[in-house]
């Protein structure tokens, strides 16, 4: 790499002085993009058959929503690592950004963390999964926890080559990012590299009411659930005392996610002799990302990093 970069600032060298300069630009503008967006992308399914996968012509596309910027059409899953910095932890995490399973929100609620992470000697890798869409899965509602898992499991894989204690990798999830890393601690995979060993659970999706089946029926499923399905999705009445630690922040005000979602929750684990660590915030609304200084949201990234480094899980 570093040959290669003398060999093209000694071929700027030699042209005008015009161009060298828009050229150097060019070349700073794209080292410090990859720099800023993660150390290593893993395509998830790179030599595999991607499971729950159809032919199609979506095109991935990036727009405007929530006040940040948001990827739809996912069909290619990747894995962004940012590597532990200074003194590293052995903790992995990987981050799951919320979007109602209809885009995902990759940059305030997964790049951001995952560079916030990192500073502080947490490995965390940033999971861009696959939206669940008939146009590209005959079933859709096990494309994203099948992306979880296979992230999960790459973890493992690389964990000595991270740094990582493969009895520390978790997950922590916004939204319905949120409420795909509960699935992922609440259904247990056969393959144990496959399970959480702690989940993060940021104004998250917990509770079957009325709501929120309709909202996984249409988003997710994209059909009427069984009446098996739904009992698997009573997410509250599968935690029990094998149920992952988990970290939840809420804020009061939250519209969209109502508190008792985490606080129903919380209140299950404890009741199962699971430990909980809550944060509720009386202002912030839904969606805060790694969060604000004027509502004080922005002080759950340093309690979780206190959390992971004063826990063993």
């Amino acid at each position: 790499m570093i040959r290669a970069g003398l060999l093209v600032f000694e071929y700027i060298y030699k042209m005008e002085t015009k161009v060298q300069v828009v050229i150097i630009f060019l070349f700073l503008s794209l080292t410090n993009t990859a720099s800023a967006y993660g150390q290593e992308e893993i395509k998830l399914w790179d030599g595999l058959e991607k499971p729950f996968y159809k032919k199609n012509n979506l095109k991935e596309f990036e727009k405007q929503a929530w006040g940040t910027t948001a990827v739809g059409n996912i069909t290619e899953p990747t894995l962004t690592i940012y590597m532990a910095k200074g003194e590293n932890t052995g903790k992995g995490v990987v981050i799951i950004p919320g979007g109602g399973y209809e885009l995902v929100a990759m940059y305030h609620e997964g790049y951001e963390l995952a560079e916030l992470l990192s500073k502080n000697g947490v490995t965390a890798a940033v999971l861009k999964y696959r939206i669940p869409n008939p146009a590209s899965s005959d079933e859709p509602h096990k494309v994203p926890l099948s992306d979880g898992r296979r992230a999960l499991k790459i973890m493992h894989e690389k964990a000595n080559a991270y740094g990582v204690d493969t009895n520390e990798i978790g997950v922590i999830g916004f939204s319905a990012g949120s409420h795909l890393a509960t699935v992922l601690g609440l259904w247990k995979s056969e393959d144990a590299d496959a399970n959480p060993d702690f989940t993060g659970l940021i104004y998250g999706v917990t509770n079957l009411t009325e709501g929120n089946q309709g909202w996984l029926e249409s988003n997710l499923y994209h059909r009427k659930m069984t009446a098996d399905e739904v009992a698997r999705n009573t997410l509250l009445e599968l935690v029990n005392e094998d149920t992952p630690q988990a970290f939840l922040v809420h804020a009061l005000d939250d519209d969209s996610c109502k508190l008792e979602e985490t606080t129903l929750y919380a209140q299950k684990l404890v009741e199962n002799n699971v430990l909980a660590e809550t944060h509720i915030f009386p202002k912030g609304g839904h969606g805060f990302g790694v969060g604000r200084a004027e509502d004080g949201t922005d002080q759950w990234v340093s309690l979780f990093v206190n959390w992971l480094k004063n826990n063993e899980f």
